[in-house]
């Protein structure tokens, strides 16, 4: 069976290293706020300015002026700290995180990234943090479906999309396969309802086992 969006939020909070400062994209990525273990020490960092960010709000505990960069309301864990938006990006760009888990249209064989806009002419540009997190991010995870809504591939050889960043992508995390980005090129780590030979007929990338 392929995984559903929390199991592959599950997927990637398993993969933070303990004690990481770990920013998530607007979107499916936040999810994964909610699967990370309360001992771990991971430090959520959310671009409009919060640090030590907790899992999403839910019922009495919802307070709608503690948001995520989604608008999505939030907890915030002992310790945390607000800030403004401009020292929210210096700590993007600076190299200060270790992970971030951004949504994606194409991610290609290289790692280059797509993830803002379609190009379509009605598209609406949603850019927002994700240039400086795709290059300032010391790792940074793709968390998407394997495949359109179309049926194309949205791992590919070359983006078609207009780019975010170049060859930054370090891990895919799919509903059908988990990737690894390396020089070498795209090594299937997991496999979710699908076989690998499957995988090699349905993509144009070439993969390593």
């Amino acid at each position: 069976m392929s995984l559903n969006k929390h199991e592959m939020a599950a997927l990637v909070a398993r993969d933070i290293e303990p004690g990481s400062y770990v920013n998530l994209g607007i979107g499916q990525p936040t999810l994964v706020a909610d699967h990370l273990p309360a001992d771990a020490g991971i430090v959520l960092h959310t671009e409009n300015g919060m640090l030590n960010m907790g899992p999403a709000a839910t019922g009495d505990a919802i307070d709608p002026d503690l948001t995520n960069a989604g608008k999505v309301p939030v907890t915030e864990l002992p310790g945390s700290s607000y800030f403004h938006h401009a020292d929210s990006f210096a700590m993007m760009r600076g190299g200060h995180l270790d992970v971030c888990v951004l949504g994606a249209f194409q991610v290609s064989a290289r790692g280059d990234l797509a993830n803002w806009h379609t190009g379509e002419p009605d598209a609406i540009p949603a850019v927002g943090g994700a240039m400086d997190l795709a290059v300032g991010a010391k790792s940074v995870y793709v968390m998407m479906t394997l495949f359109a809504k179309d049926g194309s591939a949205k791992l590919v050889p070359e983006c078609t999309y207009p780019l975010t960043g170049l060859g930054c992508v370090d891990r895919v995390y799919t509903d059908l396969a988990t990737f690894l980005i390396t020089a070498g090129g795209v090594v299937v780590r997991e496999t979710y309802g699908i076989s690998r030979e499957e995988l090699r007929e349905r993509l144009g990338v070439p993969l390593l086992s």
